[in-house]
């Protein structure tokens, strides 16, 4: 489908499993699955898209504020978050600062630069401080925080709570290795692998270190060309990929195609190097039936988003965490399908595909 065609990003569907506490995580089909109740996660994504879009309407913005009470709710006092809620409105979990913590500060920056209100920026921008100055042994959470951060810095530059947990991310993170047939500062890719990279590029160009950013673009660059196959995007699996495994692999999930068109939207804005948006096309075309399975993702009838994708297709359900990253990418599309001047290097292929690194796009 030429980009000119691509669908407008959908809310119906987020609406459709919205109640009056937050977003049900889960779905049988299309239908809510009350009995499995909420997630902090969903709760910060559904905020943080909310926020980016332009000029939201009154029904988004009432949703928007509906995840922000949430997550003020899921905030401990010291700081750290619950991750579940059941729909008994019982705490399934001790707060604690996982990926709960890291997605709910993403979320919260967001708000705070880009809520539609200035009473969500103000109140997503305390509850910002509340958490900031906690740290998190893992390194997704920690990516997750620091791009909440790098939100908060885009609107207050001097805020020394959110320069210093991007500088403590990319320490947790660690360094890539110089190899460039596995430029990855972990022996393995689990989930969500692009919001990593993203939060190295976005730490080294706040922080003005060179180095730290050209160590995110290059592990972007591997990551794309690592999941880009005959053309069209085959991303890592839910189990994770090594070295040495068999790909394509499945399930797949619609938040590794998400993580990829956030990274490649912040390094194209970043470098000012358009040719990263080719990124953020394949990402769609995933979405639409671009896949090693051609199956559409996105569901046009419901506005929903497929929760995994298998060999033989969808799965039939369209759960909070992948419609998110369904809204998401098409709010991305919006940068492709826009005219933008021409930027010495965009007429290069699309970043990362080729000339991946040895290996990397055979996997």
């Amino acid at each position: 489908m030429p980009a000119g065609k691509w669908p407008a990003p959908p809310f119906r569907h987020l609406m459709r499993i919205t109640d009056h506490i937050s977003l049900l995580e889960q779905t049988e089909g299309m239908v809510p699955r009350h009995q499995d109740g909420y997630s902090t996660d969903d709760a910060a994504r559904g905020l943080m898209i909310v926020c980016r879009e332009p000029s939201p309407r009154d029904e988004l913005i009432t949703l928007a504020r509906r995840y922000l009470y949430f997550l003020t709710a899921a905030q401990a006092a010291d700081g750290r978050f619950h991750s579940h809620l059941g729909y008994d409105r019982r705490w399934r979990d001790e707060p604690r600062t996982g990926d709960g913590w890291g997605l709910a500060l993403w979320g919260l920056g967001t708000a705070a630069a880009r809520g539609p209100a200035a009473a969500i920026r103000e109140e997503s921008l305390a509850r910002f401080d509340g958490s900031a100055p906690l740290r998190s042994e893992w390194p997704h959470a920690m990516a997750f925080a620091a791009l909440g951060a790098a939100e908060v810095l885009t609107v207050l530059p001097g805020h020394s709570a959110a320069r210093a947990l991007l500088a403590d991310a990319v320490g947790v993170i660690g360094e890539p290795p110089a190899d460039p047939g596995w430029p990855w500062p972990a022996p393995r890719l689990s989930y969500a692998n692009a919001a990593i990279a993203e939060a190295v590029i976005v730490a080294g160009q706040q922080l003005g270190d060179a180095q730290v950013l050209s160590n995110g673009l290059r592990m972007l660059d591997w990551l794309l060309a690592g999941e880009t196959r005959q053309g069209h995007l085959s991303v890592v699996p839910a189990g994770g990929w090594g070295q040495g495994e068999q790909r394509p692999g499945f399930e797949q999930l619609p938040i590794e195609v998400a993580t990829l068109a956030d990274a490649c939207v912040r390094a194209a804005a970043v470098t000012g190097d358009t040719g990263w948006l080719g990124g953020v096309g394949l990402s769609v075309a995933w979405f639409l039936g671009d896949n090693d399975a051609r199956t559409p993702m996105f569901n046009e009838h419901s506005g929903g988003g497929h929760d995994g994708l298998g060999p033989a297709g969808r799965n039939r359900n369209q759960g909070a965490q992948s419609t998110l990253a369904m809204v998401s990418v098409l709010q991305h599309a919006r940068l492709v399908r826009a005219p933008r001047p021409a930027v010495k290097g965009t007429a290069q292929p699309v970043k990362g595909t080729a000339q991946p690194a040895k290996g990397a796009a055979r996997r």
